[in-house]
């Protein structure tokens, strides 16, 4: 059986890693029976999360190369049904969330210090009380210096949001009035267009992204609609909303 390594619902939802989000709903989407780790991130083979390790104990350390090794060993096709020109539209916006929209998400909770301290700083609780604040600082600076790198931290964050909101504009347009990203069924850019509203709407956090995604009422049902169906345990237990992060 596949064991896929996360960090465990926090801020309403099923990980606050939208990667992980994207790699739980692809296992889901390929019928993939899975259980999940919250103890691998120390052992992360490219030091980030998701990775899985599958039945033959081959480690994919990667969420979009999770799916192509769904695809290469299972036979899943995310995108039957789709033209090669929806296929490249899908493809784009994925790349949209991933290497764009997710950008402005982590900016949102990492450098805000009020969605940080109510958010990421509980992920040093299991730290040693003198440490914290240091090894808190240094991930922060490690975040900044990442965003800049990116080229989107180079703008001031009002820019970053007048970005943004062209961005998720434009999923809400073609989205429309499906009840997917390319259709009445899911493809495979749905597990990341689906991670990254989740973690735009999540109402854990004030943000200038959660308030331009929130207008757009097609979004909004998107993301209840990929709740329900993906992770039904979540939207039945609201209390799920006000949890702090997995320590």
């Amino acid at each position: 059986m596949i064991r896929l390594y996360t960090f465990g619902p926090a801020f309403g939802l099923p990980d606050p890693s939208p990667f992980v989000i994207k790699a739980h709903v692809l296992l889901k989407m390929a019928s993939v029976d899975y259980t999940t780790d919250t103890r691998g991130f120390n052992k992360a083979p490219k030091g980030k999360l998701p990775y899985i390790r599958d039945a033959s104990g081959t480690i994919i350390d990667d969420s979009t190369l999770i799916r192509f090794h769904l695809e290469r060993h299972l036979g899943v096709d995310f995108d039957t049904g789709l033209s090669p020109a929806e296929r490249g539209t899908a493809w784009a916006f994925e790349k949209l969330c991933e290497d764009h929209l997710y950008w402005v998400v982590m900016r949102e909770r990492w450098l805000n210090d009020r969605n940080f301290d109510k958010g990421p700083r509980r992920f040093f609780d299991v730290l040693p009380r003198p440490l914290r604040p240091l090894v808190a600082a240094k991930v922060r600076r490690d975040v900044r210096k990442a965003l800049h790198g990116q080229g989107l931290g180079r703008h001031t964050f009002g820019q970053m949001d007048e970005i943004a909101v062209r961005g998720i504009a434009a999923i809400a347009d073609v989205l429309a009035d499906k009840d997917f990203l390319m259709g009445p069924n899911p493809c495979g850019a749905d597990a990341s267009v689906f991670a990254c509203v989740a973690s735009m709407l999540s109402e854990y956090f004030e943000t200038a992204v959660r308030d331009a995604a929130s207008r757009h009422a097609n979004l909004v049902a998107y993301r209840d609609r990929g709740m329900a169906r993906w992770f039904p345990e979540l939207t039945s237990d609201r209390a799920v909303a006000a949890a702090p992060a997995p320590t």
